[in-house]
Formats: C-alpha cells, structure tokens, sequence
C-alpha cells in the first residue's frame, strides 16, 4: 500500500470565497449605446432584463444557455393570452437561471393591451428585491 503525504498548510493562509463583482457597463437598450457603469442592484437589474430580451440562440456571441425563448414562442407564433399566461413564469425562470445573482423570481402578472403584452414581476437577488415590468409588442 502507498504511502499518503500530507501537506500542512497553515490555516491563515485560506480566504473566504467572495462573489464576484457585478460592475459592468451601463446599457442604454433602447438606443443600444454604452452610457457609463453600473454595479450591485442595477447591474442585476440591467442583466435580467438582458436575458430576458435576448433571443435564444439567434445571438451567435452568446452560449444556447443565455436568453430566453419569448421572441421565438409568442411573437412569431401570434400566442394567445392564456398561453402567454401558462408559460411566460417558466420562460423568464429559464432565462435567469445562470444568472447566480438571482435568487428567485414570483409574483408574476400577465395582461393585455392591443397587440401588447405587460408583464410584471419579482425578484429576489444578492442585492435585494426587484421589481420588474417588462412589455412584449407584436402578439
């Protein structure tokens, strides 16, 4: 049998693991312009709403696991309401899943207006609660 050695590392030595910092730069997404920096509560903001507008696999620069898959399920496939309402916590949930800032997503509220959907939610991140409010055009 082989014998085991041990290394003996003095216990100062070892760090806390720290979360990463969530600076990154301000995005003024209906222009598509960087307009600054943003860190902690805003950032998370800033990515959520990212996620969840970025259509899945149609953005070469991003890994399939990023966006969501909105655009693809309601837009081009004139949804109803009551499936918008059956699928759109699902939808932003998957969206936002890599994303280890964020905790957890509820509360969600689905109505109509025209041709447009609002949609509204909740959640919890490392920096506290969200509110968010979202619209979706073209159903």
């Amino acid at each position: 049998m082989a014998a085991v050695n041990f290394l003996e590392l003095p216990v100062e030595t070892f760090e806390e693991a720290k979360e990463a910092p969530s600076l990154t730069y301000k995005l003024d997404l209906n222009t598509g312009r960087i307009v600054g920096k943003i860190d902690g509560k805003e950032a998370v903001r800033q990515a959520i709403r990212k996620a969840i507008i970025t259509p899945r696999w149609k953005c070469l620069i991003y890994s399939n696991q990023y966006g969501s898959e909105i655009e693809r399920s309601y837009i081009a496939g004139n949804a109803s309401l009551d499936f918008i309402r059956a699928t759109i916590e699902a939808y932003i949930k998957d969206a936002l899943l890599p994303d280890t800032r964020i905790l957890r997503c509820y509360d969600f509220d689905v109505t109509q207006e025209d041709n447009s959907v609002y949609i509204s939610f909740k959640c919890d991140t490392v920096f506290g609660e969200i509110s968010m409010k979202e619209v979706i055009e073209g159903v």
